[in-house]
């Protein structure tokens, strides 16, 4: 914690933390991040349990002990259960601000780094409702914008599988949530267009991790991973990527990480231009069909976190029921099911619980999100963790 790290901190522990009980000092990381202030409410265990992962340190200076808080808990507010879904929704309306002024940005990296441990927040929280929002929150946040949260939110679930460090996932969120600030505006463009793209908008295109890292810089970015994986992440297995045409070992795994979450990402997105395509073709798009090498370690990562039918996944059973898959299941083609619509396509009056490694319940196929004739509201699925 460099010149911070004097007698008025020191490691914090299981003992010191109460869930529903604020925090009576505020913490940091071991760079002297601020992580959360005095005052904040843990409500989950695992939210417990992730924060102390981090070796967090706590400011104890003017505090006598952390045996109890000195606030009353009968005198505290209300607090509201933490939503995933809000929370992914915040950080997306702060970078649709924050992104295309950067360089202008007062403090630009902390903000940034900022949203980056808001996004890792909400995967530690719930994974699951995470990685639904990535296909049933499309209507919500620019697409430009949305795209890099939910590039991060993939990167993060594979890089904790991998067993990154936390601070290799903390330069990984940043990265991906920064990764196309150089061609915001194409993208806006591009999202709005039809047709093939021009000479110069084809050059545009393939300047912007040059272009981006650039403004990263003058926004003050000094890290040399986030600007690295911000550079590289168009690079390609076979060295057809840009812009230096990396191939094999010579790109950063965790560029390979944030390249193939936007890949994915942006094949499962919808644009006015396309359609999207069904989680299990995009996998298989990524990692078989598109003709470019890909590290089969990574894609089995890929495919082992994700699922061939990911949370927020629309398909048909073999009963014929349709419904939305709600968590992971034991295989990558047996989640949990919750069926909206019966056999015989009348709406059932609640969602109904489906085991998909039973034959009779088995996902026949996926389908788009148009065969469910009903606007659904993430919050009937998971509750208060996915509350706007």
């Amino acid at each position: 914690m460099e010149s911070t790290m004097n007698t008025a901190y020191r490691r914090i522990n299981v003992d010191d933390i109460r869930l529903e009980v604020p925090l009576p000092w505020d913490v940091f990381d071991s760079q002297g991040v601020l992580l959360l202030h005095k005052g904040y409410v843990l409500s989950s265990q695992r939210q417990m349990e992730a924060l102390i992962a981090r070796g967090v340190f706590a400011d104890f200076t003017g505090t006598e002990s952390v045996e109890e808080p000195v606030v009353a808990t009968s005198s505290l507010p209300k607090k509201e259960k933490f939503s995933v879904l809000r929370v992914i929704n915040e950080v997306n309306k702060s970078l649709e601000t924050l992104l295309p002024n950067l360089p202008n940005e007062i403090n630009a990296e902390a903000k940034i780094l900022k949203l980056a441990r808001m996004v890792e927040a909400a995967v530690e929280s719930n994974s699951d409702i995470a990685l639904a929002c990535i296909l049933l929150n499309q209507i919500h946040g620019i697409y430009p914008v949305r795209h890099c949260t939910d590039t991060a939110v993939v990167s993060i679930l594979v890089a904790r599988a991998m067993k990154k460090s936390t601070d290799e996932i903390m330069s990984i969120t940043a990265a991906a949530l920064t990764m196309n600030i150089g061609m915001l505006i194409y993208q806006e463009k591009l999202q709005q267009r039809e047709g093939a793209l021009s000479d110069a908008e084809f050059k545009a295109m393939r300047q912007h991790p040059e272009n981006g890292v650039k403004a990263l810089q003058q926004a003050g970015v000094k890290g040399h991973d986030w600007l690295a994986y911000v550079l590289h992440h168009h690079e390609n297995e076979d060295g057809s990527g840009y812009p230096n045409g990396l191939s094999g070992a010579d790109i950063p795994q965790n560029a390979k990480i944030i390249a193939l979450a936007d890949r994915y990402c942006a094949r499962v997105s919808a644009r006015n231009y396309r359609k999207s395509m069904l989680p299990n073709v995009a996998l298989r798009d990524i990692f078989i069909d598109s003709g470019k090498s890909v590290d089969p370690m990574l894609g089995a990562y890929f495919i082992r976190e994700l699922g061939l039918y990911p949370p927020g996944a629309l398909v048909r059973l073999n009963s014929n029921e349709i419904g939305v898959v709600t968590e992971k299941g034991a295989t990558a083609t047996t989640p949990v099911v919750y069926v909206m619509m019966g056999a015989g396509g009348q709406l059932l009056a609640s969602p109904a619980k489906r085991d998909t490694a039973a034959e009779g319940y088995a996902i026949k196929e996926a389908l788009h999100e148009k065969k469910l004739t009903i606007l659904l509201k993430m919050e009937q699925l998971w509750g208060k963790e996915a509350q706007l």
